[in-house]
């Protein structure tokens, strides 16, 4: 019954996209010094929610999930690059990781607070 409260649901995607986001950072630092890595990033947020919540059909090979460039957690490449072929700038990393981490948080409270409303409204 709890589990079909969009609120919930919404929380947990966006908990999950932050896990993502702060993986992906992790994974790009990691190979900041290799010659030729490709530093991957996360799209923001509100456009997959938006995107998971239109039914959308891929009428191509290269369309929605199919584009090349594109992992299976929805990461695009970047392209700018050093002039050793790597494309991981260290600053941008870490605002990402720390962007993960306020979203995190912001996903958590917001879970919090509707468990709270819930208890409340329950009479508990």
């Amino acid at each position: 019954m709890f589990q079909n409260l969009d609120i919930f649901r919404t929380a947990m995607a966006m908990a999950k996209h932050a896990g993502n986001q702060q993986a992906l950072s992790a994974q790009n630092i990691a190979n900041a010094d290799t010659p030729g890595y490709r530093a991957r990033e996360m799209p923001k947020f509100q456009d997959t929610l938006r995107s998971s919540l239109i039914d959308q059909k891929a009428t191509r090979s290269t369309h929605l999930h199919g584009q090349s460039g594109r992992g299976a957690d929805g990461s695009v490449v970047k392209t700018v690059l050093d002039p050793n072929g790597n494309s991981v700038s260290l600053e941008e990393e870490m605002v990402k990781a720390v962007d993960a981490k306020r979203h995190h948080d912001k996903a958590l409270a917001i879970y919090r607070s509707s468990l709270t409303v819930l208890r409340t409204s329950l009479g508990r």
